[in-house]
């Protein structure tokens, strides 16, 4: 059972990451739209974390797989091949010649997925409370019935 709690430790982190690389990317996308930062700046920034993202996902929807947690894995699973797909095309990465045209459609694109890791979060937080909660309770009824307490 403290293998799970692992899993979700780490998965909080992961989740959070996630988070804050897409919130990171989609200030770069503001300041580039209210013109506090030049596209090459803009787009070298976001690129420099594109990748991470992608890794940090992937490793997150295969420790799922592994462990064999087929609710967030099957919720993940989408994103990753989503990701995987970008990657093979090479459309994984911003033009700095065209991102001005990309702009909206960039800002969506990462606002929709920030709303899915902000819902990833929430169930990540509800299944490590829980198996925080169901390992003390565990921990508890083993002194109870070892007579230590």
């Amino acid at each position: 059972m403290a293998w799970e709690l692992i899993l979700w430790i780490l998965s909080f982190v992961s989740v959070i990451s996630l988070i804050a690389m897409t919130a990171y990317q989609l200030i770069c996308l503001s300041d580039l739209e209210f013109d506090y930062i030049n596209p090459y700046d803009s787009s070298s920034r976001i690129n420099s974390v594109v990748i991470p993202e992608y890794i940090v996902q992937g490793l997150l929807c295969t420790s799922f797989l592994l462990t064999w947690h087929w609710f967030p894995f099957l919720i993940t699973a989408p994103v990753t091949y989503y990701h995987v797909k970008l990657f093979m095309n090479k459309k994984h990465l911003i033009d700095v010649t065209e991102i001005f045209r990309q702009l909206n459609g960039e800002k969506k694109q990462r606002l929709i997925k920030l709303g899915f890791y902000l819902s990833l979060f929430v169930i990540v937080i509800y299944r490590l409370v829980i198996t925080a909660v169901a390992l003390l309770l565990e921990e508890d009824m083993n002194l109870l019935d070892s007579g230590t307490l």
